[in-house]
């Protein structure tokens, strides 16, 4: 893989949810990943390692997944703070950031990997338009369903 390609499959993420519940009822939420696959469609299964260690697996729109082991790195309630660090087919960390805002709260979602998938490595120059927006048809659903499931649909 030369360095062009390398750098081409490096992405950071960052999105912002504005949720209709306190900090508290979000974290509590998102503290459980076990139960993604339930609200979030393409999260399609979570299991636990360990007590701080998970084996996740994504599919969005595109026919493959993405599978990861996710550890956790940071886990703080009162800073409103979620972090992993993620190996396997994405290599790097993602991080919630929880803040009460407008009475309800803003979720920051942040993200910076490595694709380490061999068939996005080869497509990830051309492919990249359409892994970023697979990526944000992934984050828009995440939304919806953690939206239903905080105003109890």
């Amino acid at each position: 893989m030369n360095r062009r390609t390398a750098r081409w499959s490096h992405y950071r993420f960052r999105s912002v949810w504005h949720l209709p519940a306190p900090p508290t009822a979000v974290y509590a939420v998102l503290e459980r990943a076990e139960d993604y696959p339930r609200w979030w469609p393409q999260v399609r299964e979570v299991t636990p390692v360990d007590d701080r260690t998970s084996t996740a697996r994504f599919r969005s729109v595109l026919p493959y997944d993405l599978v990861v082991t996710a550890r956790e790195r940071r886990r703080d309630e009162a800073a409103g703070i979620l972090e992993v660090a993620m190996s396997g087919d994405l290599d790097g960390w993602a991080r919630w950031t929880l803040s009460a805002y407008d009475g309800g709260t803003r979720a920051t979602y942040e993200q910076e990997v490595e694709v380490r998938k061999p068939l996005m490595r080869r497509l990830a120059v051309p492919g990249r338009p359409v892994f970023l927006a697979n990526h944000a048809l992934m984050m828009r659903a995440g939304r919806r369903g953690l939206t239903d499931v905080l105003n109890g649909v």
